[in-house]
């Protein structure tokens, strides 16, 4: 299926970065140009792909969006060591109505994805997570997403989609494939205690601005679960931004969002990136495209740095430990080569396993440390509980 619902990178930004070192980014992204169509997608690794529709936003307004800036930041920046070859697929314009948007970048997704090509789209307003979502309809079973964001995005599912609700519609809308959503960087203020108490009822993960950001590792393994990252611009604190862009004067710092970003680029398992709640029309500081660029940079640079684990199957290729807690065993595993750990979930003939097999969580060595106290984990916890339910 031709992508013919993309339109080509403005000849604007094109032209303004041709006079770029050979070196940068400009010369090693294939385009989508008016000129020379769409680019050959033949060993392309990570594609971008601008969406400017917000007419889901609360609070919408009519100003245009569009990433011109963004690219120009961008395209200036030289890559890394890298061994991906990157595209610049151009932007999916807003169709007739939302729901044509939404199917647009839902089918491109799906498409790409099918092609091992990981996207990461530029937003417009986080209802595109939506959209996003769907696109794993027909290719993963079970999906496990997490949000990096002040709020949770709950909402009320018995009205319409909205950027502060798509979460409901995932929840409450068939096919009901979502498993684990985890959010990176919550504002407890921001989120009300109904929220709060029914995302502890459906057993997903919440983590605090200050926990995060008081030990930014605790990020790895809740990536390296994660199948889709949705990343709210909201999250970071408004003075890291332009002086129109920002939400609050709580949240990541720049540094922190690109380690986020890094992390969620080194998981094996991640196969779809967003950035959200952009907007163009308050874009004149400069500032705010290039905090998105950065995030991107390092997002690929994450891709770069992948690892893959051996196989568990092979007993000197891990190190393994059995920790009884009360009338529960808990096994974990510590890879050899990566140092990196994970806890089994058991499976249980008598109930309806979502998993249908033994699966591995990840985890990190404070989960191993809490266990040999006598603690249950609670990421462990909370599988368990919602493979049971």
């Amino acid at each position: 299926m031709a992508f013919n619902v993309l339109t080509p990178v403005s000849d604007w930004v094109l032209n303004e970065t041709k006079s770029l070192s050979p070196q940068a980014m400009r010369y090693k992204i294939r385009c989508h140009s008016l000129e020379a169509g769409m680019p050959d997608l033949e060993g392309v690794n990570v594609a971008i792909i601008g969406v400017p529709e917000h007419r889901n936003k609360v609070n919408y307004t009519e100003a245009e969006i569009n990433f011109d800036t963004v690219r120009m930041a961008l395209y200036a920046m030289f890559p890394g060591n890298w061994s991906s070859v990157l595209a610049d697929l151009g932007d999916i314009l807003p169709g007739n109505s939302v729901e044509d948007t939404y199917f647009a970048l839902r089918t491109t997704i799906a498409i790409l994805i099918e092609k091992q090509i990981i996207p990461i789209v530029i937003g417009g307003s986080q209802d595109l997570t939506y959209a996003n979502f769907r696109a794993y309809d027909n290719l993963v079973p079970m999906i496990n997403m997490v949000n990096v964001d002040c709020c949770f995005d709950l909402g009320d599912a018995s009205m319409s989609l909205k950027n502060n609700s798509y979460l409901g519609k995932i929840i409450l809308e068939e096919p009901y494939n979502l498993f684990n959503y985890s959010v990176l960087g919550y504002q407890t203020y921001y989120n009300s205690q109904e929220e709060r108490d029914l995302l502890e009822r459906l057993y997903f993960e919440g983590y605090r601005i200050g926990d995060v950001s008081s030990d930014i590792s605790l990020v790895e393994p809740i990536m390296r679960d994660a199948h889709i990252v949705s990343l709210d611009l909201k999250a970071l604190k408004a003075s890291e931004l332009g002086p129109n862009q920002g939400y609050s004067p709580n949240g990541f710092t720049g540094r922190e969002i690109c380690a986020i970003a890094r992390y969620a680029g080194i998981s094996n398992k991640l196969s779809s990136f967003g950035i959200y709640e952009f907007n163009e029309i308050l874009n004149s500081d400069g500032i705010t495209p290039m905090m998105v660029s950065q995030i991107i940079w390092y997002f690929i640079e994450g891709i770069n740095c992948r690892i893959k684990d051996d196989d568990f199957k092979d007993e000197q290729l891990y190190q393994k430990y059995n920790v009884l807690i009360e009338d529960q065993d808990i096994v974990f595993y510590k890879s050899v080569k990566t140092g990196r750990w994970w806890m089994e979930i058991p499976f249980l003939e008598e109930v309806n396993n979502k998993l249908k097999r033994h699966t591995l969580l990840p985890c990190n060595y404070n989960d191993y440390l809490v266990a040999v106290k006598g603690e249950v984990p609670e990421r462990w916890f909370k599988a368990f509980k919602k493979n049971i339910t």
